[in-house]
This record gives C-alpha cells, sequence and structure tokens, in this order.
C-alpha cells in the first residue's frame, strides 16, 4: 500500500490549478492543515487523508465509487454454519472477518474479534448466528468514496448491496489501497 507523499498532493493541486484555501473548501478541512500537510510538518489521519484525495479526485473527474473500490466475489458464510468452518475459512483467506450472507441477503458479519469475545470450550460449535454481530452498513455500487469512508469511521466493513443482492464487500484496508 501506497500512499501519497506531500509532494504528490502539492503536485496533483497545483496540477488542477487549485489553491490551498480551495483545496480545503472542498475537502472539508482547513487551509493551514492542507499547508501543514504539503509541507510535511504534520501525518494527517488516514480519514483526513482520504477526504483530501477524494477531493482530488473529483477534481479530476475521478470520483471513485463503491463498484471500483469493492471485493468482489465476496467469501461469506451462513448464519447456519459452525463457527469453526468460519475460523476454518477466513484463515485459509487471509481475512479478520466475512459477512454472513441469507439467501444472497446480509445477515451481519463474524470476525476474529467476534470468536474471541465469545468464551466457551465449544464456540467452534455454535452456530455463526450465536456470534456474529449485525450492526452491518449497505451501500448501492454507486456510493462515493466520502458516504463509505464515513460508515467506516463506525463499522468494520461496508457490504454493498445491489437489487437486494450482495455483490461485494469495502474495508479500511480497500480504501488505503486506492488512496494513492
Amino acid at each position: 500500500m501506497e500512499l501519497p507523499t506531500p509532494a504528490d498532493l502539492r503536485e496533483r493541486r497545483t496540477g488542477l490549478g487549485l489553491t490551498q484555501s480551495e483545496l480545503a473548501d472542498r475537502a472539508d478541512v482547513s487551509q493551514p492543515l492542507i499547508a501543514r500537510i504539503e509541507g510535511g510538518d504534520v501525518d494527517p489521519r488516514l480519514s483526513t487523508l482520504r477526504r483530501i484525495v477524494n477531493a482530488l479526485q473529483e477534481a479530476e473527474g475521478g470520483i471513485l465509487r463503491a463498484a471500483d473500490l469493492m471485493n468482489s466475489p465476496i467469501v461469506s458464510v451462513a448464519p447456519d454454519d459452525s463457527v469453526r468452518e468460519a475460523k476454518q475459512l477466513m484463515d485459509r483467506e487471509g481475512y479478520s472477518q466475512v459477512p454472513v450472507i441469507r439467501n444472497g441477503r446480509p445477515d451481519g458479519l463474524i470476525g476474529n474479534s467476534d470468536i474471541r469475545q465469545r468464551q466457551g470450550d465449544n464456540v467452534g460449535e455454535l452456530p455463526v448466528a450465536e456470534v456474529m454481530h449485525e450492526s452491518i452498513t449497505t451501500v448501492e455500487p454507486d456510493a462515493t468514496l466520502e458516504e463509505i469512508d464515513a460508515y467506516l469511521d463506525h463499522h468494520d466493513a461496508v457490504l454493498v448491496v445491489e437489487g437486494g443482492e450482495t455483490v461485494g464487500i469495502i474495508t479500511d484496508a480497500d480504501i488505503a489501497a486506492n488512496v494513492s
């Protein structure tokens, strides 16, 4: 994953003919923050960097949408699968969490942290539905990076749903990979 450097940001901004104030307005940050980031005086939070890069992409006409960012097809489990099966799938695929899908529709997410929080010798035998968390966020494929970013500030992942069917998943790692 390669994040843009302060010089990259300044070059993109000036190449678009934007002042620091104009970029700050577009990214909903202060002009002094833009100046400090471009000067290398401060390392911005990832969410701030995303807003700045999104503003630059909008100015370039390259707005990223959920369909551009999502992982698809998704790797998922069913609510009736065992936690052991879910954990084996996550380990095999290298994921820390997977969506729980019932008949194509999102039911929740199960992750390593959910499994760790559930104490007991037989946690692997439980159905995923008893361990998963149901707090999930869904977006349509045309949702913007800005919308997705706002959801990821409060959730581990965003599921992309089209016509009632789950078609993709987006995590912070997917956003970070696309901000450069």
